[in-house]
């Protein structure tokens, strides 16, 4: 069994209101009241259950709600950032609507790049599965502008500006 019924995770974990999960019960080394999780290196927090490494926030997920959708999003971006509040679902397009700025982004501004053919700033997004140049601007501020309104258009509520 792969994914933990609620059942399961309320009987092994209680919620804090600050996002964390305690072990409801003494399990091994780990004791009743003891704190959950070890951050993986890919930056969430996991818990072995049912000899599976869980991540936290999908056991919190399930934990309130007693389903799980195809992906659990952090609306903050925050991934250590697991109160209920912060946690809606989402599938994979909508989890990368809501992603950070990239590290490789040079302008500094969220799907804008300077295109070195017009010498201009190009605002390019995905958009219902294919990538798209919305304009190209002299001015990056402007350029910035439009990927936010474009943004807000095309993404809706899983639109994130930084």
């Amino acid at each position: 069994m792969t994914q933990p019924t609620q059942r399961q995770v309320k009987e092994l974990f209680n919620y804090h209101k600050d996002g964390w999960l305690e072990w409801a019960v003494s399990r091994g080394k780990a004791k009743a009241g003891d704190k959950v999780g070890i951050v993986h290196p890919n930056g969430y927090l996991r818990t072995r259950v049912n000899g599976l490494l869980q991540s936290n926030h999908r056991l919190i997920f399930i934990w309130h709600h007693g389903w799980m959708p195809k992906m659990v999003d952090h609306i903050d971006g925050d991934k250590l950032n697991n109160k209920i509040e912060n946690l809606r679902p989402a599938d994979q397009v909508q989890n990368q609507q809501n992603s950070k700025i990239r590290k490789r982004n040079t302008s500094g501004f969220k799907n804008v790049s300077f295109c070195p053919q017009t010498k201009k700033w190009a605002v390019k997004m995905r958009y219902l599965g294919k990538a798209r140049t919305i304009g190209r601007f002299d001015d990056i501020e402007l350029a910035d502008l439009v990927a936010q309104e474009a943004r807000s258009k095309f993404h809706g509520f899983y639109a994130r500006d930084f």
